[in-house]
C-alpha cells in the first residue's frame, strides 16, 4: 500500500478585541500566501463566537471547501492555534465573573474591602467604593508571624531547631506559628460553602508568600471536597503585601472559571474538541502558555500583549538601538507601550478598581479609539470614554449607532467606503454609510454653534474632535516616557491597530517624533504578534536578603533551582528539547526603608548593584548610597525559542533602498486638512506599490485591512514589510499671537482638560496663542508619580498621587 502524503496544514493566530476580531492563517507550506480575516467581535445575528467564525472562514479559503456555520469544524488541517482574548478583561470590567468565596486569616475579614484607603476622587461628597469580587468571606483559624530582629540592636538568638513553633520560610525569614491551622473547622466551613452552591474559592492567609503550608492544606482539602476552582495567593504570586496578593487571588478565582468556560465552549465548535492541535493563549506578560495552564489572573492584558510582541519583533533591531513606542489604536481603546530591547514588566497595577499583583507588560490604556463616542457637554468637546463597541458600532456601520471617531475620519475623507470591507448593516453586505455620518455632523455642528459665540463648519467640528482624541492618546505616551526619564522625541513610533494609520502622522507630530513605522499587518498586528511570540514559564519566590557578597552564593543557588523549575515547566508544555530554552534571571530590588521595587535583569557583567543604581538614577535622578539594597524576590523567566523567526532589520533596508519619487496613484479623492481645507488627495493601493516608492503628502494609502493617511508636510516610503512615514515640522503662520479672547474656543478648552499643548498644527484655525498656558496637568502628574514611587510614608505612597491630581 502506498504511503499517504499528509495534507498540508495551516497555523492560525487570533486576537479577539473589543470591536474587531483579527485572524491570520499562515500555511506551513512556504509557497502559499497568508490568509487574513477581519470580522466583528460581536454579531449575534450571524455567529455565536467570532474566533470560531474566523477559523471557519480561513479554512474555507485554505481548503477551497465550504464549511457550514451550523456544523462543527474539522481540525485535521490545523497545525496550531494561538489566541489573545478579552474574555477576562470584559468579565472584570462588567463584573460578570464566577461567584466565589474568600478564605482569609481570622481577624482580617474586611482587609481586602478596606484596601489601601485610596480615594481616586478626593473631593467627591458621595464616595463610591470599588466592589469586591468575592461574595462571601470565611475566617480561618490560623495565624503565623515573622520573627524579625533585623532592626533590633540587641536581638535575642533564634534557634529554629529547639522551638517547634518556628519554621524557615521560603523567603529565608523565620516564621513563628502562633496558631496552627484548625483543619476541622475549615472543613465544616468548606462544606457549608458547597451547600450554598459555591464552586470557586480564593485563599489568602497572612504571610503565606513565605509560609504557604496552611494555604496548600486548605487547597488540597477543597479539591478533595469537590470545589472546581481553587486559587491560592501563595502559588499565584508569592510576593509580600497581603492586600495586593489577596486582590490578585480573588481576581483569579473570579475570572479563571470564566476562562475555562469560554475555552470549553470554543473547543465544542470543533470535531474532537481540538484534540491533537496545539492550542496556546497569550498571557499579560507577552508570553504564550498552553491552554490547560491559562488562568484568569494572567489573562487581563491577553489581547494587547500580542501587539507589543508584534511591533517589538518587527520594528526594533539590536543593530539599531533607538527605542520604539507602540501605539495600538483599536475600536474601543488605545494601548501604548515602550520597547527598548526587552519586554518591560510591571508587577502591580489597578484594573477596574482591583489591584493586580502579577507580571504584566507595561501598557497604558486610554478609553479613546475608533468607536469612542463624540459629544458636546458643558461647552466642551468630549471623546469617550463610552464606546459604540462592535454592536451597534459607529453611526456609519448602519446599525443606528452614535457619532464616533470613525465617523469623523469618514466625514473628512480619511476613510474611503469603496475600499473598506462591505460587512456592515443587518446582512453584513453593505459599505460604510457616509451620508449618515455627514448628517449627524451637520446636526451636532448646529447644536454647538447655538451654544458658542464662534461659528464653526462641520469640517472644523470633526477636526476638533480628532484633535481632542489625539491629545487624549498622547497623554499616556508622555507618562510612559517622560514619567520614566526618557525623552519622547528620542523614540520612533510603531503604529498599529485598525485605526492607527489614520492618526499616525498627527500623533507623531504632536509628540515631536519624526519617524513612524507601519507594518504591512499593522491593523492585525496583535494577531500577527501571536505568531512571533514565545512559549514562556515564569517562576519566582520571595527573598529577604541584602544584596552583597555575603548573599551571592545563596542567590546563585536559588537561581539554579528556579531555572530547573522553569525549564521543566516548558518541557511539560511540549517544547521538544532543552536546547531551545533560554532562561533569564531577575532580582526584584529596592533600597532598604523604601517600598519602590525595580525588577532588574541579570546584566552581562553580573553586577546587579550597578544595574539597579543605573535604573534608579534613570527614573528618579538620585541614589541613596548610604542604604542597603534589599532583594525582595528572585525570578527566572524561561523562554522557548523553538519557532523563533529571524529578525528583519527594517532600518538597514530603509538606508539601502533607493527612493523612487511620485509613484502612480489609483485616483484622487477629496480629503480635509487644516492647512488647505478640502484637498485633492492621491489614493494608492499598497499592493501596487513597490519597495522604494516615495510618496509626498498629502496621500491616502489603502490596504485590505487598513488606511494610512499621509498628511501634508509628511512623506511615506514603501519597504518590503513596512510603510515608513517621515513627519516634518510644520509652522502655522495663521495662528494669532493676540491675547487670549474672552470667549475661548471649546476645542481648546477640551484639549486643556488633557494637556494645554496648543502647538498641534491641526489647530491652526483657532485664535489662541500656542504658548500661553503651560501643561500644568501633565507636569503635576509626573511630579506626583515620582513622589509616590520614592516615598517612605504610606500616606504619601498609597494616597498622594490622587491628591495631587485632584488639587490641580
Amino acid at each position: 500500500m502506498p504511503h499517504r502524503v499528509p495534507e498540508p496544514k495551516i497555523d492560525i493566530f487570533i486576537d479577539r478585541g473589543g470591536t474587531f476580531t483579527d485572524c491570520i492563517g499562515i500555511p506551513q507550506a512556504i509557497d502559499q500566501e497568508d490568509i487574513v480575516v477581519k470580522l466583528l467581535s460581536v454579531d449575534p445575528s450571524n455567529y455565536e463566537d467570532a474566533p470560531t467564525e474566523g477559523i471557519r472562514r480561513i479554512l474555507e479559503k485554505f481548503t477551497g471547501q465550504p464549511h457550514p456555520r451550523d456544523a462543527k469544524l474539522s481540525s485535521d488541517r490545523i497545525g496550531v492555534i494561538r489566541m489573545g482574548t478579552t474574555v477576562a478583561t470584559n468579565a472584570l470590567l462588567e463584573r460578570k465573573g464566577e461567584r466565589s468565596a474568600l478564605l482569609i486569616t481570622k481577624g482580617f475579614r474586611d482587609a481586602l474591602e478596606i484596601g489601601y484607603q485610596a480615594r481616586p476622587k478626593l473631593f467627591d461628597l458621595a464616595i463610591k467604593k470599588p466592589e469586591v469580587l468575592y461574595s462571601e468571606v470565611i475566617e480561618v483559624n490560623e495565624r503565623v508571624t515573622i520573627e524579625d530582629s533585623a532592626k533590633d540592636p540587641f536581638p535575642d538568638p533564634i534557634n529554629v531547631a529547639s522551638d517547634p513553633a518556628l519554621r524557615v520560610g521560603r523567603s529565608g525569614d523565620i516564621i513563628r506559628i502562633l496558631e496552627p491551622l484548625d483543619i476541622d473547622s475549615t472543613r465544616k466551613s468548606l462544606e457549608d460553602l458547597l451547600a450554598k452552591g459555591y464552586k470557586s474559592l480564593c485563599i489568602c492567609l497572612a504571610h503565606s508568600y513565605s509560609f504557604p503550608d496552611h494555604e496548600n492544606a486548605i487547597h488540597d482539602l477543597a479539591i478533595e471536597l469537590g470545589f472546581s476552582s481553587v486559587s491560592t495567593s501563595s502559588n499565584l504570586i508569592p510576593m509580600i503585601k497581603l492586600i495586593s496578593r489577596g486582590m490578585s487571588a480573588t481576581a483569579d478565582a473570579y475570572l479563571t472559571p470564566e476562562i475555562k468556560r469560554y475555552i470549553s465552549n470554543f473547543r465544542q465548535g470543533f470535531k474532537g474538541s481540538l484534540q491533537g492541535v496545539r492550542c496556546q493563549f497569550m498571557q499579560s506578560d507577552g508570553g504564550l502558555v498552553d491552554v490547560e495552564k491559562f488562568s484568569g489572573l494572567r489573562a487581563i492584558l491577553s489581547g494587547p500583549a500580542g501587539g507589543v510582541v508584534g511591533y517589538a519583533k518587527t520594528s526594533w533591531h539590536p543593530d539599531d538601538l533607538v527605542p520604539v513606542i507602540g501605539f495600538d489604536m483599536g475600536g474601543t481603546s488605545t494601548d501604548v507601550s515602550r520597547y527598548g530591547g526587552d519586554l518591560g514588566h510591571v508587577f502591580e497595577t489597578t484594573t477596574a478598581g482591583v489591584t493586580i499583583q502579577s507580571p504584566q507588560l507595561d501598557i497604558n490604556t486610554v478609553a479613546s479609539g475608533g468607536g469612542s463616542i463624540l459629544g458636546f457637554k458643558n461647552g466642551l468637546f468630549t471623546v469617550g470614554p463610552e464606546s459604540a463597541s462592535a454592536h451597534p458600532g459607529p453611526a456609519c456601520y448602519r446599525k443606528g449607532g452614535p457619532l464616533t471617531v470613525t465617523d469623523a475620519n469618514l466625514f473628512l475623507g480619511r476613510l474611503l467606503p469603496e475600499y473598506f470591507p462591505s460587512i456592515f448593516g443587518p446582512d453584513e453586505n453593505m459599505p460604510l454609510d457616509y451620508e449618515v455620518a455627514k448628517e449627524k455632523f451637520l446636526e451636532l455642528t448646529a447644536a454647538i454653534n447655538s451654544e458658542t459665540v464662534g461659528q464653526k463648519t462641520p469640517e472644523e467640528v470633526a477636526l476638533g474632535f480628532l484633535a481632542v482624541a489625539n491629545e487624549a492618546m498622547c497623554r499616556p505616551i508622555r507618562a510612559l516616557t517622560e514619567g520614566k526619564g526618557y525623552h519622547t522625541s528620542a523614540h520612533r513610533l510603531a503604529v498599529f491597530g485598525g485605526a492607527g494609520g489614520q492618526h499616525a502622522c498627527s500623533i507623531a507630530r504632536q509628540l515631536g517624533i519624526s519617524t513612524v513605522l507601519v507594518h504591512k499587518y499593522s491593523s492585525i498586528l496583535s494577531a500577527y504578534g501571536m505568531a512571533l511570540a514565545n512559549l514562556v514559564d515564569d517562576v519566582q519566590e520571595p527573598c529577604s536578603l541584602a544584596l552583597g557578597p555575603e548573599s551571592a552564593e545563596e542567590i546563585s543557588a536559588r537561581f539554579e533551582t528556579l531555572k530547573g523549575r522553569a525549564t521543566q515547566g516548558l518541557l511539560q508544555q511540549g517544547v521538544s528539547s532543552i536546547d531551545f530554552i533560554d532562561v533569564q534571571p531577575f532580582l526584584n530590588l529596592r533600597y532598604d526603608g523604601t517600598d519602590t521595587q525595580m525588577m532588574i535583569a541579570l546584566p552581562e557583567d553580573g553586577d546587579f548593584k550597578r544595574a539597579f543604581e543605573q535604573a534608579h538614577l534613570q527614573e528618579f535622578t538620585f541614589l541613596l548610597p548610604s542604604r542597603d539594597i534589599v532583594v525582595d524576590d528572585i525570578r527566572v523567566r524561561g523562554v522557548a525559542k523553538e519557532y523563533e523567526r529571524p529578525a528583519h532589520n527594517v532600518y538597514q533596508e530603509l538606508k539601502q533602498t533607493e527612493s523612487k519619487l511620485n509613484p502612480s496613484y489609483e485616483k484622487l479623492t477629496r480629503t480635509y486638512f487644516t492647512s488647505a481645507g478640502w484637498t485633492d488627495t492621491p489614493v494608492y493601493q499598497l499592493q501596487n506599490l513597490k519597495p522604494g516608492d516615495h510618496i509626498r503628502g498629502p496621500g491616502v494609502i489603502i490596504d485590505k485591512t487598513q488606511t494610512i493617511v499621509v498628511t501634508p508636510f509628511s512623506t511615506a516610503k514603501i519597504l518590503k514589510e513596512h510603510v515608513v512615514l517621515e513627519v516634518h515640522s510644520q509652522t502655522t503662520s495663521n495662528v494669532s499671537q493676540s491675547i487670549m479672547p474672552q470667549d475661548p474656543d471649546p476645542v481648546q478648552l477640551s484639549i486643556f482638560g488633557h494637556r494645554m499643548d496648543l502647538t498641534h498644527p491641526e489647530l491652526s484655525f483657532l485664535s489662541l496663542p500656542a504658548n500661553i498656558i503651560p501643561g500644568f496637568m501633565s507636569i503635576a502628574e509626573q511630579m506626583g508619580r515620582t513622589l509616590q514611587k520614592t516615598a517612605v510614608s504610606i500616606n504619601i505612597k498609597e494616597r498622594y498621587e490622587n491628591l495631587i491630581k485632584t488639587r490641580v
